[in-house]
């Protein structure tokens, strides 16, 4: 793995972490509704590490290669 693929990931990490926990400070002040913001923090973590972890790279199969 990469140095810039591991960097991705620990941001990844920490966008979802910290919508976790905004999230929650959120649902203490109003128990009956989250933060939006920390669902699109959470939302954009996870893309972030989709894409760190190389989930949406193409690898083409042998047959595509002797086209």
């Amino acid at each position: 793995m990469t140095t810039a693929k591991t960097i991705e990931l620990a941001i990844a990490a920490l966008l979802i972490i910290g919508g976790a926990w905004l999230y929650w400070r959120r649902g203490k002040d109003d128990p009956r509704h989250g933060s939006q913001s920390a669902v699109i923090l959470m939302f954009v973590g996870a893309i972030v590490a989709v894409h760190g972890l190389g989930l949406l790279e193409y690898r083409p199969t042998a047959t595509e290669m002797n086209r």
